[in-house]
């Protein structure tokens, strides 16, 4: 390990080195078999760390704040995964980038190599505030009211290592669009941000509450109109408001959407206006400059080049290039398959970036790449440069450029293929259909499984990975057709419904009926959502039922796409050996862990930070005696409530008051300096008393 203390001697940033020793202090707890399994999963995964479909390798995720990254940021990226991983670099739905096959006792190095160019793999997974994504051309996009682009990267910073949200029951999605076209999709999201200008004030239309996966949820209006400085705060005790009454036993009910849904959109508000009091701050003003001015290419002098394709440049230029709302530059974007690019590449692709654009790209929610600050003299040379390292594919956003999550490739979730289905797809259009480049209207999304991370919930023509059985009992791979979701405008949007399971290598078969079904009825002009209303679902349920006739099969429809053997179903099963560990005892280490945290905070004058981190402790304290007990509380709120019936009504415990009011003083009091100190001391005090109580008991049983 004497590379990895050499870099981060390097870092000159005591908090990410802390963060790094103690990731390495835990892989090495872990293999000791003293830190619970389920913990130290959800400990690496709000690291970034994720346990991929192949025993004993991890995927790295990248957290990139509204998709930013620099040219600097790639090359060190590529030459990370060169040196750690598979040499790939793979672009997210979520703007992050992902690298794979890593081994786990190699992360800590890798993240003190990432954060030497300011990047971070922290918080890209697990139950925490997840990437903040925003639309790609936020800053240059015609239509935008201001740049949202620093108050997404503020709000990334602000929830960064935040205490509130490093234990949540489920992950927490917030997206910024730059204008009403709502090209970040608040709509699907747990917070959506939409500018506004209203009398002359900068603010945000709120949505709140919504989600995909296997249950989809359109948000709701939170605010038609929130000033700027006022987002943060929102945000904040609407995060607070989950911790505390979120689910946590029930993991497929544990999202925010469904916790609005059971307690309303009035109860949640109220819930959160309730939170004010405690929140760091009341108002947090935004530091407009809070990220650097963008480094353009230095003008081209040479001569013009010579273009030998004139049809595909001119289909190039009219599907990917777009005017900046700066006079004279333009935006190009990059149509990528499968967001992938290998880590030569993507070292080519900087040297181009760098000499014809600005060097701060936006990775785009459908995995590709938009370049900025391109001036008009540089549009050829750029064609050129691009074209030659095959990154200049015309139909940027069309239907020729389909979404598709790496499914069974990397993920253990994964039931069928979605990537190399998705390559078949786009070969049926651009060989079929070659015109439906010019359509941006109709989106095709496909996703391994049901939980959406390739957003096919959302999309035009949305597919997923299932399976189905013949007569006989024999497993097909499959894919769920849905149809008719797209993105409206301000906040609305409309989610696909499902229409039929098919085998698998019958996808390109649908994708045709649907074009000429489309074809053939549509009005001029309808768009493909209106369409799909007006025929409604019967329609195309009867046009795909042949599809789903499972008398005739053929042999190659038990083989999924990209295979040579008949499907196999995998089943996930967990990443490393289990151990025998007492978990009452690992929930007093962490709460021990939690008032050390917040013994620090208040050394730092950090009183909000301070108090979190105590009530984290108590609520972990009871947790743990009421674990002894066999009672496992889904909710925080639930911990208090089962703490008083089993301890304090029975006179076991002695306190002041209710210990859920006892405890919920976090919310009834500003964070001052008096209150932490009081509150950390409190905390200490139940822990310390719980534990002579815990060890006391367990010497009575043991007589």
């Amino acid at each position: 390990m004497q590379s990895f203390r050499t870099e981060l001697e390097d870092l000159n940033n005591p908090v990410v080195e802390k963060d790094i020793l103690d990731l390495e202090k835990k892989i090495r707890l872990f293999r000791e078999g003293k830190i619970d399994d389920d913990k130290f999963r959800s400990l690496r995964l709000a690291r970034g760390i994720y346990g991929q479909r192949q025993p004993g390798v991890q995927m790295i995720r990248i957290k990139l704040p509204l998709g930013r990254v620099t040219t600097k940021q790639l090359r060190r990226i590529a030459d990370i995964s060169d040196e750690y991983a598979s040499k790939n670099l793979h672009a997210t739905t979520r703007q992050d980038i992902q690298i794979h096959f890593v081994s786990l006792d190699r992360t800590p190095e890798l993240w003190a190599k990432l954060e030497k160019d300011d990047i971070t793999t922290r918080e890209a997974c697990g139950n925490t505030v997840r990437n903040i994504t925003a639309s790609d051309l936020a800053g240059i996009d015609p239509k935008e009211p201001f740049d949202i682009s620093p108050y997404a990267y503020e709000m990334f910073r602000y929830f960064l290592r935040n205490p509130i949200c490093q234990e949540m029951g489920r992950k927490f999605k917030i997206s910024f669009s730059s204008s009403e076209d709502d090209s970040a999709f608040s709509f699907i999201h747990d917070l959506g941000f939409i500018p506004k200008i209203v009398d002359g004030k900068r603010g945000f239309k709120v949505m709140i509450g919504g989600g995909l996966g296997a249950n989809p949820y359109l948000a709701l209006t939170a605010y038609e109109f929130l000033e700027e400085d006022q987002i943060i705060p929102f945000s904040e005790a609407v995060l607070r408001v989950f911790d505390r009454y979120g689910e946590r036993t029930r993991r497929m009910k544990a999202r925010f959407k469904f916790l609005l849904d059971d307690l309303g959109l009035e109860k949640i508000m109220a819930l959160v206006e309730e939170e004010r009091k405690a929140l760091k701050y009341q108002s947090y003003p935004i530091d407009i400059n809070a990220l650097p001015a963008p480094v353009l290419a230095v003008p081209v002098t040479t001569a013009e080049p010579v273009i030998t394709d004139i049809a595909k440049y001119e289909r190039w230029y009219k599907t990917n290039v777009v005017k900046q709302k700066q006079e004279g530059f333009f935006g190009v974007y990059v149509k990528l398959p499968l967001g992938n690019m290998s880590s030569n590449l993507t070292r080519e692709f900087a040297d181009v970036v760098d000499q014809y654009a600005a060097t701060e790209l936006r990775i785009t929610v459908n995995q590709g790449y938009l370049l900025r600050f391109v001036r008009p003299e540089a549009l050829k040379h750029l064609y050129v440069a691009l074209d030659r390292l095959a990154l200049a594919e015309p139909g940027f956003d069309s239907v020729a450029d389909i979404t598709a999550c790496p499914g069974t490739e990397s993920c253990n979730l994964a039931i069928s293929d979605s990537t190399q289905v998705s390559l078949a797809l786009e070969k049926v259009i651009r060989d079929e259909y070659p015109d439906m480049i010019f359509n941006t209207d109709i989106k095709i999304k496909i996703s391994g499984c049901p939980n959406s991370c390739g957003q096919h919930g959302l999309a035009g023509i949305g597919l997923h990975g299932s399976t189905i059985k013949d007569k006989q009992g024999k497993v097909l791979p499959a894919l769920v057709v849905l149809l008719g979701g797209g993105k409206l405008k301000n906040g609305e949007g409309i989610i696909s419904d499902k229409i039929i399971k098919i085998p698998s290598k019958r996808g390109p078969d649908a994708l045709r009926i649907l074009f000429n079904d489309y074809e053939a009825n549509s009005y001029d002009g309808e768009y493909y959502h209106d369409y799909f209303k007006r025929l409604g679902r019967n329609h195309f349920y009867t046009l795909l039922k042949p599809l789903g006739d499972l008398t005739t099969v053929v042999p190659t429809d038990y083989i999924d796409w990209g295979e040579q053997h008949n499907f196999i179903l995998h089943t996930a099963v967990g990443e490393c050996a289990g151990v025998i560990i007492d978990l009452v005892a690992t929930l007093f280490y962490e709460s021990e862990e939690k008032i050390e945290w917040s013994k620090e905070a208040l050394r730092q004058a950090q009183y909000a930070d301070s108090i979190y981190h105590s009530y984290s402790a108590f609520i972990n304290t009871a947790k743990a005696l009421l674990l002894t007990r066999d009672i496992k509380p889904s909710t925080q709120i639930q911990v208090m409530q089962d703490f008083q019936q089993q301890f304090v009504e029975t006179g076991i415990f002695q306190l002041p008051m209710n210990f859920r009011e006892f405890v919920l003083r976090i919310n009834k009091s500003e964070p001052t300096e008096e209150f932490a100190i009081a509150y950390l001391e409190d905390s200490k005090k139940f822990l310390e008393d719980v534990v002579a109580f815990r060890s006391a008991d367990k010497e009575a049983v043991e007589k």
